[in-house]
């Protein structure tokens, strides 16, 4: 198959296009920066805001589209109208342009338990409705209705991804709030201390980016008529706590579990560590999957840094 994939260089996108070129398919990747994309792709270099840059990515005829490229939640909230630019008016554009040159092309969008907000009910599940609050997390529940949309008209056969914390994301800057769940990584695989700025017993929704990827290769196939009418899904997550991720973590790089100390942001806690129980009955429905337990959330993470 050939697949477009936006966000190559991208922390996930890496992973994607890994698992995509271990398929044997043939991929075209969009990013600003062309240094972290995988070899043996076809690099599109620039600005997905650039109608000249989507033209590229379809110069040729495709056969799916993977959506990664966003600006995230920090930078999202300190810009907002490169948010929209990005987030909103390029992608919307994105699905016009797709369903222009194949109607009913395969579109895989990447959304956030973002969406959801911050007053959670005691259980998640496919009912519960969106209530964004961050600038970032309103505009991918303003896509998510618009994959929806142009997939009710036929113009675009979408699957929405609603994506937990991914782990574990490169050490430095990220423009994600959310990044102090993979610097716990970092630090104790060098055995270095940590302060949390959540509580240890704050609790988090997680998967791997090796699961991840895998979830976006199944997207790619799936037959549509296993996923709700809204074309999202949550997917499946290993809920954890900080305290006991960062043990399991301690155990598996034989770091002592006292380089972490806990100094919670009420702000962070609020928006990342207060995620209660999950039900994902729509997802699993259509083959999606989490880690499994989380020694293997832990042990597929540390293979990703």
């Amino acid at each position: 198959m050939r697949i477009v994939v936006t966000g190559a260089a991208g922390f996930v996108g890496r992973e994607v296009c890994k698992h995509l070129l271990q398929r044997g398919d043939d991929i075209v990747g969009l990013d600003v920066n062309g240094a972290g994309m995988a070899g043996g792709i076809r690099q599109v270099i620039g600005e997905i805001a650039e109608p000249s840059v989507r033209r590229e990515i379809f110069a040729e005829p495709c056969d799916a589209l993977i959506h990664l490229a966003t600006v995230p939640g920090g930078a999202a909230e300190a810009d907002p109208a490169a948010s929209r630019r990005v987030n909103v008016d390029a992608m919307y554009d994105l699905l016009v342009e797709a369903a222009a040159i194949r109607p009913g092309l395969r579109v895989v969008y990447a959304s956030s338990i973002a969406v959801l907000g911050d007053e959670l009910p005691p259980v998640v599940d496919d009912q519960t409705p969106l209530s964004p609050r961050m600038i970032y997390a309103g505009h991918k529940a303003m896509m998510e209705h618009a994959v929806a949309m142009f997939s009710n008209r036929r113009a675009i056969d979408g699957v929405t991804l609603r994506l937990p914390g991914i782990l574990a994301r490169p050490k430095g800057p990220s423009g994600m709030k959310s990044a102090f769940m993979s610097d716990l990584f970092h630090a104790l695989k060098n055995h270095e201390p940590f302060e949390c700025p959540v509580s240890g017993s704050g609790t988090i929704w997680a998967q791997s980016v090796k699961k991840c990827a895998e979830n976006f290769v199944s997207a790619v196939l799936i037959d549509s008529a296993l996923l709700p009418a809204s074309r999202t899904v949550t997917l499946p997550a290993i809920r954890t706590s900080m305290a006991d991720l960062a043990e399991e973590i301690a155990v598996q790089c034989n770091a002592p579990a006292g380089l972490v100390s806990y100094e919670p942001d009420k702000s962070l806690e609020a928006a990342f560590a207060r995620q209660p129980m999950l039900r994902t009955p729509a997802a699993e429905r259509a083959g999606f999957a989490h880690d499994g337990n989380r020694a293997n959330l832990v042990r597929n993470a540390l293979a990703s840094i």
